[in-house]
């Protein structure tokens, strides 16, 4: 009797403790320090620096010995390069280019052209710049007429003059070579001339002047009335 109420008070307890919910286990977790000296890693900081931190100021103060006098104004140089003279903007940015406008004098340079180079054309342009009409007596030795070309460039340019192949022969111009000036500048002087050799009528001609540089040419249509 007593080992039937044993087994059952056995078995009861063992029912409750079936039921009984078991304890949590919390296991510490602790992070690993790394210092220097542990695990071969520093991350207790950096003491590395760049050399600009490590240089102390490199500037110095502005000082002068005892007694200097400068004679340098503080206005000196304010006008640039283009301070000539007076401290005005007329002068030259150059000196010794002084004389270099109207009045200037070129000397040496590149060589000008002394002759009309081969295979060149004269070609009148379908309306000519200007035309022109001379008197000249047959019996004479021929008669000339004196004209001014306007220059029509912005730079200096050299020009060949000649007259066309369908001109009248009696025709002919000097000089036949020459540099013009800037548009605006002096004009340039050129001598038509008819020599009818004996001949009467009225001739006909255009004179052509090349602008090779500029790639453009000037035109005059010619009459010479021989009587």
């Amino acid at each position: 009797m007593k080992f039937v109420a044993a087994t059952s008070a056995l078995l009861l307890v063992s029912g409750v403790v079936g039921f009984a919910p078991m304890p949590t286990v919390r296991h510490s977790t602790q992070l690993a320090s790394w210092n220097q000296g542990e695990g071969g890693m520093d991350m207790s900081g950096n003491a590395w620096k760049p050399d600009s931190e490590k240089m102390g100021s490199t500037d110095t103060g502005d000082y002068f010995p005892e007694g200097y006098e400068s004679d340098v104004s503080y206005q000196d140089g304010m006008m640039g390069s283009q301070a000539g003279g007076g401290g005005g903007r007329d002068g030259p940015a150059l000196p010794g280019m002084e004389n270099l406008g109207e009045d200037a004098v070129m000397m040496g340079g590149i060589e000008q052209a002394s002759d009309i180079p081969a295979g060149m054309e004269f070609v009148p342009s379908s309306v000519p710049d200007g035309e022109y009409t001379m008197q000249v007596a047959g019996s004479s030795s021929g008669g000339s007429l004196d004209i001014e070309v306007k220059p029509v460039c912005m730079t200096f340019e050299d020009f060949f003059a000649a007259f066309s192949a369908d001109s009248h022969p009696s025709l002919s111009v000097s000089p036949s070579t020459g540099r013009m000036d800037r548009r605006g500048g002096e004009t340039s002087p050129l001598t038509i001339t008819c020599d009818p050799k004996g001949q009467a009528g009225t001739f006909t001609g255009d004179l052509v002047i090349n602008l090779p540089e500029d790639n453009s040419k000037i035109c005059y249509k010619v009459t010479a009335n021989v009587f």
